[in-house]
């Protein structure tokens, strides 16, 4: 029987995507890498097994806790943002780079796209990052009343230099930054960071406060935009003796705090932080 939360749609059969830190194994959603909230309800949280962790919960929503990451937020209103000198010399370089490639951008409702239109504008990156194709299917489920900003960079030659894909959110005033897939022939050009900077055009243009940089523990490159930091919530649903509560490298041990295992429902909201440097 189908079943509906949020944006999403799904059945006992298609809700997990197998996961493992070690060779051990734990279970995430099948949103869980390409879709900026997921929701969760009592009866989805009944149904799975252990150890189950769901990443990026709403920041409105009654459940899940903040972990040791945050999403970084551009503030596109914010003129300061513009005007911070590091910024409009970086800016001003990347668009001399690229002053004579081709630049379009499409907005798509999302009811009208497949997963093979969506692994056709990101297949090589989704193979890189070992994106399962189930985690595909689900960013069609969840995008299908929903539109997306898609971005293509073209050199002067005809030749695709990148293609970036975002999801509109008007609920959160925000452009959320899905997946970028770039040429590395142009790695020179640093194809990614000019995504950003078109994508951050595009939602000032179009009236969205924020656009949502994803993740940036990891990703050092993207400090150059951020000017507030968004807390992560998500949830760990384990067993104590499991292997993986065991093994202190797991996400259990990296993105939590042992105190939040097994804890669903928030307790106090953790305030968005303007970062120093902001703009």
């Amino acid at each position: 029987m189908l079943k509906r939360v949020g944006y999403q749609s799904w059945t006992p059969d298609n809700l997990l995507v197998e996961s493992s830190h070690n060779d051990l194994v734990y279970y995430t959603t099948r949103w869980d890498a390409l879709c900026p909230y997921i929701e969760v309800s009592e009866e989805m949280l009944a149904s799975v097994p252990r150890p189950f962790i769901v990443y990026a919960l709403p920041p409105d929503s009654p459940f899940g806790v903040p972990i040791n990451d945050h999403y970084g937020l551009v503030d596109t209103k914010s003129p300061a943002f513009w005007a911070d000198e590091r910024r409009r010399r970086k800016f001003h370089e990347l668009d001399k780079m690229f002053r004579n490639f081709v630049v379009t951008e499409s907005v798509i409702a999302g009811s009208t796209l497949t997963a093979e239109d969506i692994y056709e504008m990101g297949g090589t990156h989704f193979d890189n990052c070992y994106i399962d194709e189930r985690e595909i299917e689900g960013f069609v489920d969840y995008i299908r009343t929903l539109d997306i900003l898609v971005i293509h960079v073209h050199s002067p030659d005809g030749v695709l230099v990148l293609t970036d894909v975002s999801v509109i959110l008007p609920k959160y005033n925000q452009l959320y930054g899905s997946f970028c897939q770039w040429n590395r022939d142009f790695k020179n050009k640093s194809p990614g960071i000019y995504a950003c900077l078109l994508a951050s055009r595009w939602a000032q243009r179009n009236k969205l406060r924020y656009y949502n940089l994803g993740p940036v523990g990891d990703y050092g490159y993207k400090s150059l935009f951020v000017t507030d930091l968004e807390p992560i919530y998500s949830l760990v649903l384990t067993d104590l003796d499991d292997p993986l509560a065991l093994d202190l490298t797991s996400p259990l041990h990296t993105d939590f705090r042992m105190s939040d295992w097994n804890r669903v429902y928030r307790e106090q909201p953790r305030p968005v932080i303007r970062m120093r440097r902001a703009g």
